[in-house]
């Protein structure tokens, strides 16, 4: 699988035939989705449809995911009891609505009963989500990371689905997934026609510490991966900036160089895909 993470791209599991098309869109992580894509009469149909792409070999060229249904509903427990008893190998479980670390631990329960070493996304799109955003970091060692729901947690907050009324909630699931260690996931722009404004989103993201972004449309990918891919200019200075914060207290461009900015440089790497 990848090793970089910066693009999550949705594709509805009752487009099977677009599955593979949908892979090769340029995202790092396709998340096929059984949830919020699928009407309630598609639901079985699209699980095997998930199920059986996701049993066929994987090439390494770009992470597999699955969303499935909250497991508080019976389409959620019905999507991981059809999981654990399959052959499909997604790389990591997408689970919506999560609100509590105990859904995460029985998500984790079944996996390791299972034998499979899939790691676990945490969406959090709710108001209960977001106060217990640090416990449900911290739930589970499978945590991949947390992911910011802006449309669900907008009607359950009554407010706008936008930067400015989310903005408190977002930065409260980034502080969580920090303390975690964990990465942490922007909801999609839905404006699929607004490229200047996905564009401005995924800057402010990038600002707040956010390590991805999802997307809905594949024309979205490429502009996600640039904001989230550091500059060539941007690995030099990192770089120069470790060589001389090894040394000691130091100054790079007249910036003075310590511990936190060299904290700042290992992630600049680590977002350009290279070793500190």
């Amino acid at each position: 699988m990848t090793t970089r993470r910066r693009s999550w791209l949705f594709t509805p599991a009752t487009k099977a035939d677009r599955f593979d098309r949908a892979a090769e869109a340029g995202a790092d992580v396709l998340i096929i989705d059984l949830e919020d894509a699928v009407a309630p009469a598609d639901k079985a149909a699209a699980r095997v449809a998930a199920l059986d792409w996701l049993a066929k070999p994987a090439d390494g060229r770009i992470g597999r995911a699955l969303r499935l249904n909250a497991p508080t509903t019976a389409f959620g427990l019905e999507d991981l009891l059809a999981l654990v008893g399959s052959d499909a190998r997604p790389d990591v479980v997408v689970i919506p609505k999560v609100d509590s670390p105990d859904i995460l631990r029985l998500v984790d329960g079944l996996l390791t009963d299972a034998g499979k070493p899939t790691r676990l996304v945490a969406l959090i799109e709710s108001a209960r989500g977001v106060a217990h955003a640090d416990a449900i970091a911290q739930a589970t060692p499978r945590l991949e990371a947390l992911f910011f729901g802006a449309a669900d947690l907008a009607a359950d907050l009554g407010a706008e689905v936008a930067w400015e009324p989310l903005l408190g909630a977002r930065s409260r699931v980034v502080v969580a997934a920090a303390l975690a260690g964990v990465g942490v996931i922007d909801s999609p722009f839905f404006n699929i026609t607004d490229e200047e404004g996905l564009k401005a989103e995924v800057r402010a993201a990038v600002r707040m510490g956010f390590t991805a972004k999802a997307a809905i449309h594949p024309r979205q990918v490429a502009a996600i991966n640039e904001a989230l891919t550091p500059t060539p200019d941007q690995v030099a200075e990192a770089r120069r900036i470790l060589v001389e914060n090894a040394k000691g207290v130091g100054v790079v461009d007249g910036r003075m160089i310590d511990e936190a900015v060299a904290r700042k440089a290992r992630r600049v790497l680590a977002a350009a895909g290279e070793a500190p």
